[in-house]
């Protein structure tokens, strides 16, 4: 077996620098559709919303440069064109939306995508002995789940 330069099997590696490039280019996409939101958010619930949804996209950004350097620690480059993350990512552009219901809806939609694509890279950094990726995944999810059922209490539901 080869290893790369922390000690984990390459090909594991590989793969899973793989997934989490995905992850990247999803993050990148929900986070432009978060700072979307910001921006053009409208209504009553302007005030409370422009302010959570700023607090959202700060956080999407600091886990986009984490997942890039945790691909970097695993020895293989991060996607970093704008073409590539739309190319692959699932979440799609959220264009021209102003509306407070709505925008939340995309939140929770794009948080439903992305602890799922998590959950899937935490069980295959299991499977390779990868703690670094594992624990990271790990924390991302319990709080990103926490933030849905907040936002979900938001809405009603």
């Amino acid at each position: 077996m080869t290893t790369n330069r922390i000690g984990l099997d390459s090909g594991k590696a590989t793969e899973l620098s793989g997934k989490l490039n995905n992850l990247l280019a999803n993050y990148q996409i929900f986070y432009m559709n978060v700072r979307g939101y910001h921006w053009n958010i409208q209504g009553p619930e302007f005030f409370e919303l422009h302010v959570k949804f700023e607090e959202q996209y700060n956080d999407l950004l600091l886990k986009v440069d984490e997942l890039a350097e945790r691909i970097l620690t695993l020895g293989h480059r991060p996607m970093h064109a704008f073409s590539d993350y739309i190319a692959t990512s699932s979440i799609k552009e959220d264009k021209q939306v102003s509306d407070g219901k709505t925008c939340v809806e995309g939140l929770l939609t794009g948080y439903k995508l992305i602890i799922q694509m998590q959950r899937d890279v935490m069980e295959l950094a299991g499977e390779a002995d990868d703690e670094g990726t594992a624990a990271l995944m790990s924390d991302y999810i319990s709080e990103q789940e926490k933030t849905v059922w907040m936002l979900s209490a938001y809405l009603g539901r």
